[in-house]
């Protein structure tokens, strides 16, 4: 299938510096998380944004520490390493998300590619920080330009597929829940103009049905709001959360129910992967 963006950041010496050589491992990475990246055009991205419940925070297991093949993610330095949970460092709450799981899937549909998974999800970040030059001080961060700088350098070494977005729960107070369409639909605007991807796929989980916290009105607008998105802009798709399940704080899913939330999410893209086939 055509690649969904062949970035315009990319020059030929960096495609070969990018293919061929290992990135230097600093910080907290391993020693044994050194990678050789595979041709760009085999090397599909996936930016994670959004907040806690996509950066994860279920618990984490020996299993999810182990590596899956073909499945990488951009550590905090920079640096492409295996994509062991958790993948996000935003907070030290961060936990299992559904990346992992999307991967699988994923791989399942694209045999012999690389996944890789740009991290950019803030804990608690409202959609007003997702905007240029907006500062969010809980994670003493700059989401949306963050996830910018993060995607450009990313670009260096393969091609954006996707955006997987899950936020909202911070949206859900009554004087911030009626500007909630307009902001999401100008965010997806905004990031397939910067990454220069006006077609690059975009798909919105659905916000947490927890028994033990009825919703109220101003997540029902949320939840309005991220359906009509999904129905109005185009290569957009809604996940569902129906019946899945969260931790005991009743705010974020649990490890499994991310587990499944990502193979949801597979499953909506491959729609999206197909619509977009259709039409050319």
């Amino acid at each position: 299938m055509t690649p969904f963006l062949e970035s315009p950041f990319v020059t030929a010496l960096s495609r070969i510096a990018f293919a061929l050589l290992p990135l230097v491992l600093v910080g907290n990475a391993r020693a044994d998380d050194a990678v050789r990246l595979p041709p760009r055009g085999e090397f599909h991205l996936f930016l994670l944004a959004g907040q806690s419940n996509m950066a994860g925070r279920g618990e984490v297991e020996p299993s999810d520490r182990e590596p899956i093949p073909h499945v990488l993610a951009l550590d905090a330095a920079g640096n492409w390493v295996p994509a062991r949970d958790p993948i996000h460092w935003d907070k030290p709450s961060a936990g299992v998300g559904l990346a992992r799981s999307f991967a699988v899937e994923y791989l399942k549909h694209h045999p012999g590619v690389t996944v890789g998974f740009i991290p950019a999800a803030c804990g608690g970040s409202p959609i007003s920080t997702w905007a240029p030059g907006q500062y969010f001080d809980q994670t003493h961060s700059h989401p949306y330009d963050d996830a910018l700088t993060r995607t450009r350098r990313a670009l260096q070494a393969g091609i954006l597929r996707g955006i997987l977005w899950h936020q909202g729960e911070s949206d859900t107070q009554p004087e911030l829940a009626p500007s909630y369409e307009a902001s999401l639909t100008a965010l997806i605007a905004r990031l397939r103009r910067e990454l220069g991807a006006p077609r690059v796929p975009f798909v919105i989980g659905q916000l947490g049905q927890f028994a033990a916290v009825p919703w109220n009105e101003p997540t029902r607008a949320v939840d309005a709001a991220h359906r009509n998105v999904a129905a109005a802009v185009p290569l957009a798709a809604l996940v569902s959360s129906h019946g899945l399940a969260s931790n005991p704080d009743n705010i974020h899913f649990s490890a499994a129910a991310l587990r499944e939330f990502g193979r949801r999410y597979a499953v909506e893209f491959d729609a999206l992967e197909r619509e977009a086939a259709a039409r050319h």
